[in-house]
């Protein structure tokens, strides 16, 4: 029988003093011995821009660095054009320190799958697929280059200290949108990741020994105001995927997103799933909206504010004997921190599944 669990959350909103004021220590790799303390993640990144994020992200000492979609802006049908944009990016000085010191894992969203805001249309997808594990440095003769699209999942840490990483591909499979008066019409019938990757996210959560289940993906889960790119476009996927976490009882899921060019948190409770789920977005290693925000970005669900300068986000976790703790935090220039979310991850002492704990925000 599984564990019962409770989350305890305390929010800061308003900037906190940077970690890079106390000492770092080189960290060991996260593996099946060593337990993963330190994920620093990010999304849309142009190869044409300057990259000033990559030294402070390295100030973090990460374990993991997580793609999470506009890893370069392809934008391309032509894939000699795709490749080189990709040679671009792996040129990138402090990219390339952080390559040295870090594994990389991730996934794609539009404008490096290929064009923006595309689907399964998109006519050189298979292409596009081999050149995106390219990048990512995966073997050749790796199974992940088979299959049709580019998700993965990796589990790092010994029994007991456990983070799941779940990376889902959002665009091969995507069904087609209709947009109206600059928003996208909702389409009920369509779907976002195709049943093959339905059934396989479906066994990698019910079969997660993990304490915390990563679920990461280029566009946001939670949000459903936008007028742009997001899972509430298609209704019936969205409603799916929670139903999903709530049937397996997969542990401590937490969602990480991409694509808006801005930082924020949101946070869904669902019938079912025993502890308040977050989606943390962290978009805009190279180009942010810096000021212009459009509608005041509305979003029923956020916590905090919008953080609208170049970011990238971290996952610091906790293993201590009586409690789990991972901290969700955002950084910017500098390595200054932006928002912390502190989850606590407390082992119940009784048979019964306890309310979770409401925290202070």
């Amino acid at each position: 029988m599984r564990p019962f669990y409770c989350f305890l959350i305390t929010l800061l909103l308003t900037a906190c003093a940077p970690y890079s004021n106390k000492k770092q220590t080189t960290l060991p790799p996260a593996n099946a011995a060593h337990p993963l303390t330190v994920l620093a993640f990010g999304s849309c990144n142009s190869q044409e821009r300057d990259q000033p994020l990559w030294l402070p992200i390295l100030k973090n000492k990460p374990q993991l660095w997580v793609w999470l979609g506009d890893n370069i802006y392809g934008d391309t049908d032509d894939m000699q054009v795709m490749a080189a944009k990709y040679q671009k990016q792996l040129a990138e000085p402090n990219y390339r320190k952080l390559m040295a010191t870090t594994p990389m894992i991730g996934t794609w969203d539009d404008h490096d799958f290929g064009h923006d805001n595309a689907g399964k249309e998109y006519p050189q997808k298979a292409e596009s697929q081999r050149l995106f594990w390219d990048f990512m440095q995966e073997p050749q003769d790796s199974p992940l280059r088979q299959q049709d699209g580019v998700y993965n999942a990796h589990t790092y840490g010994p029994p007991g200290r456990q983070v799941k990483i779940i990376l889902l591909d959002s665009r091969t499979h995507r069904d087609s949108l209709l947009r109206q008066n600059g928003r996208y019409v909702p389409n009920f019938n369509g779907d976002l990741l195709g049943e093959t990757q339905w059934q396989w996210l479906e066994q990698e959560l019910k079969n997660s020994s993990a304490q915390f289940n990563i679920i990461g993906n280029g566009i946001q889960v939670i949000q459903e105001e936008s007028g742009g790119e997001k899972w509430a476009n298609f209704p019936t996927a969205r409603k799916r995927i929670f139903d999903l976490i709530a049937r397996t009882q997969a542990r401590g899921v937490i969602l990480l997103s991409g694509d808006r060019h801005v930082a924020e948190l949101a946070k869904i409770t669902w019938p079912g799933i025993s502890y308040p789920v977050y989606d943390l977005t962290s978009s805009g290693l190279t180009h942010s909206l810096g000021g212009g925000l459009k509608e005041g970005m509305p979003n029923r669900y956020r916590v905090g504010k919008v953080h609208d300068k170049l970011n990238f986000g971290l996952l610091r976790f906790d293993w201590g004997p009586e409690k789990k703790t991972v901290s969700l935090e955002i950084k910017g220039r500098h390595n200054k921190s932006h928002q912390l979310v502190k989850v606590e991850y407390l082992t119940a002492a009784s048979g019964i599944n306890p309310k979770p704990s409401s925290g202070t925000e």
